[in-house]
């Protein structure tokens, strides 16, 4: 008995030995991924925080030369080193009101159907058929409605290259974000809220219109914010049919610019100074601008993700 415990002893001493390294093993892969996710997440914060710090560098120049009347000048003429970004502005603007008062009830509309409306054979094919709209390249939107929908407005208008035409493109393309987003959020709502009012006497409608929509509301803001942010920074597509007329016109047929327009077309042949930096202005406007809505969308649903957790 003594003997065979004696030779039982080293086994167990070895097996001991081999989870103790297996152990510190593990340990050290644990350290090793744990620095290099935070590294990872390290890198992210110094790519955000240089972009924003090269914007701002970049447009010191025209922030001590104009100040906030860079805000509200209508001027740009670069000979004479005269900029003022009020036209990018207001285009920028009217572009992404006119997309989302189109955008936002096609996609919403669409939603419903999906979630509510749509017999289960075709919920998917429609679905996908929306999903392949958002992966289409911003340039084939573009050359669409240069060789299009400007021929087209044109005719039926009399005006095509304008403002209303980018915000047309940019409702189509901003449409699949919205009706994808607003779809999800609607399968948030507890099926137990809608066989309660369907058990009240509720019609489809009544349901919706009382149950879903409120239910949602806070996410549906949130998909639209996010649709916005799409909208209010895409380049080549609104570079394409907006006009490029750097002036202000409360005429929405009227040619005029955006911000991304305006930095797209002039970027290339600026010269160093206050013309370059009135572009890094433009640029750092846009994205303070972008990253203003995308957070608030962002909180959003974040919001509703609690409550639906709840």
């Amino acid at each position: 008995m003594v003997d065979f415990a004696m030779q039982a002893n080293p086994a167990q001493s070895q097996a001991a030995d081999s989870r103790a390294r297996a152990l510190a093993r593990f340990k050290l892969s644990d350290a090793v991924f744990g620095w290099v996710t935070r590294l990872s997440a390290l890198t992210v914060l110094l790519i955000l925080s240089g972009v924003i710090l090269s914007l701002f560098i970049g447009a010191m120049p025209t922030i001590q030369a104009y100040g906030l009347g860079f805000l509200t000048s209508q001027s740009w003429n670069p000979p004479l080193e005269k900029f003022g970004a009020a036209p990018s502005i207001y285009g920028t603007l009217v572009t992404s009101v006119i997309a989302m008062l189109i955008a936002v009830p096609v996609g919403v509309g669409v939603a419903i159907f999906l979630t509510e409306l749509c017999p289960p054979a075709l919920r998917r094919p429609v679905g996908i058929a929306i999903e392949l709209l958002a992966g289409i390249p911003s340039i084939i939107y573009g050359m669409w409605g240069f060789f299009v929908l400007n021929p087209f407005l044109q005719g039926v208008l009399g005006s095509g290259l304008s403002l209303f035409t980018a915000g047309v493109v940019l409702a189509i393309m901003v449409l699949p974000f919205i009706s994808s987003i607003t779809r999800d959020v609607f399968e948030t709502v507890p099926p137990m809220l809608k066989e309660s009012a369907y058990g009240l006497g509720c019609t489809r409608w009544e349901v919706i219109r009382s149950v879903v929509i409120p239910y949602t509301r806070v996410g549906i803001i949130g998909g639209v914010m996010l649709a916005l942010g799409r909208a209010l920074g895409e380049t080549m597509a609104v570079t394409f049919v907006v006009g490029n007329a750097n002036r202000i016109s409360p005429n929405w047929l009227d040619p005029g610019t955006t911000i991304s327009a305006t930095i797209a077309n002039q970027f290339g042949e600026a010269e160093p100074g206050l013309y370059t930096s009135s572009l890094m202005t433009l640029g750092l406007l846009l994205f303070l601008v972008t990253f203003v809505v995308l957070a608030g969308a962002r909180l959003m649903l974040m919001r509703l993700e609690r409550r639906a957790g709840a």
